[in-house]
């Protein structure tokens, strides 16, 4: 059995072939992470969905006798805990308690009503385009950026500040990611401590006055951690679901057309573009808390388990023609977001600005085409699919 390296994906030119190449040695096989640490890599649906959904697979490190936090991923102390305690790095009751902090900032109901608003983005945004343009500058970053920092309540201007740490997060270098961490950090601690000060009718104000209230509290690093994650969650899917949807219309013509006369199937193609290339190729890490039996293989306590949205939703046993583009795939239910309890608490979010910005794009401009060869379009490397650039003319 090939023990495959997970810093191929993270600098690979076909990242297609790279992941294609983690499945053929069936749904659970050994591999490495980027610092070289033995993992087991589960590619297989089923697998996938049982890993996500057992509680004997943790994804919480305090609670694994053989790791500690602040080593487990290779990370310094200083930035470990502020990466870990995050939503997907907690189990219930930890876990249910902090959701239920942040969960009805993206209710189906609260995202509905930002549907105008982000409207008024997107006009505004394409209102601005002439000849040849980097949609992926242009468009498919501010768009969710000017979402994200005015339900979280973090200034506008300081976006081109935090987006290289940002960046940094999921480099294929563990001192980038550090680096990127500290900065965050920082940045964040202090737009807390202005929030404490002056709060406003934003998301961050009403977790610092969650903290400050006698039920449930947030310590200061889950307070951090929290908010840094909804902040680099609440744009870089959406980022590369915008993007990636848009560069897979464009080189398959037939689908651009027939999408653009039919824009009530908006809705179905976002969702198989999430299964077909979606951004978010593989999931927080887990443990196993005993011996648990995966796929036919047995996988010891406390060992670190990968799961790979991206092969998963490839899986031939659970979807038909798994590599074949179909914009009106019926029964599609890919992990694109996730599955279980760590199911993307922005998966609404996310598609509905995809949905608002497609629509928009195939209406306003019927001759939007790539403006390079497609063969030119290159992959931002590390640990999350993102296109460097995409240019095209309107």
């Amino acid at each position: 059995m090939t023990e495959h390296e997970l810093i191929g994906l993270a600098t690979a030119a076909d990242r297609d072939a790279f992941l294609a190449g983690l499945g053929k040695d069936g749904p659970v096989s050994r591999g490495r992470y980027l610092d070289g640490t033995p993992i087991w890599l589960v590619t297989g649906y089923a697998e996938s969905v049982a890993a996500l959904t057992d509680p004997r697979f943790s994804s919480d490190l305090a609670k694994q006798s053989k790791l500690d936090v602040a080593g487990a991923a290779g990370l310094p102390e200083d930035v470990a805990p502020y990466l870990m305690h995050t939503l997907g790095a907690y189990d219930p009751p930890d876990h249910t308690r902090l959701r239920r902090l942040v969960s009805r900032a993206f209710t189906p109901r609260r995202v509905e009503g930002l549907r105008p608003r982000i409207q008024e983005i997107v006009d505004e945004l394409l209102d601005g385009f002439e000849g040849q343009v980097d949609l992926v500058e242009r468009f498919a970053y501010p768009l969710p950026i000017q979402v994200i920092c005015g339900l979280l309540g973090v200034p506008l201007r300081d976006r081109d500040i935090w987006r290289v740490w940002a960046a940094d997060l999921t480099a294929p270098d563990l001192d980038r990611i550090a680096a990127g961490a500290r900065g965050l950090v920082a940045y964040m601690a202090r737009l807390i401590d202005d929030k404490r000060s002056h709060g406003a009718d934003d998301l961050l104000s009403a977790l610092v006055r969650v903290q400050e209230d006698d039920g449930d509290r947030l310590s200061d690093e889950e307070l951090i951690a929290m908010s840094i994650s909804i902040l680099i969650a609440g744009h870089e899917t959406t980022v590369g679901l915008i993007s990636q949807s848009v560069r897979l219309l464009l080189t398959h013509p037939d689908l651009l057309s027939a999408l653009r006369e039919n824009l009530d199937a908006v809705p179905a193609a976002v969702e198989e573009f999430l299964r077909y290339t979606g951004p978010a190729e593989v999931a927080v890490m887990r443990y196993t808390l005993e011996p648990v039996e995966l796929g036919g293989t047995t996988i010891p306590a406390g060992e670190a388990v990968q799961v790979v949205y991206a092969v998963a939703n490839r899986d031939s046993r659970r979807f038909d023609g798994p590599d074949l583009l179909d914009l009106a795939r019926a029964d599609n239910p890919h992990l694109g977001f996730g599955h279980g309890i760590h199911y993307c608490l922005g998966a609404a979010l996310a598609r509905a600005e995809t949905q608002i910005a497609l629509r928009s794009l195939l209406h306003r401009f019927p001759g939007l085409a790539l403006a390079v060869p497609a063969d030119e379009i290159g992959w931002q490397p590390g640990m999350k699919r993102a296109l460097t650039a995409l240019p095209v003319r309107v």
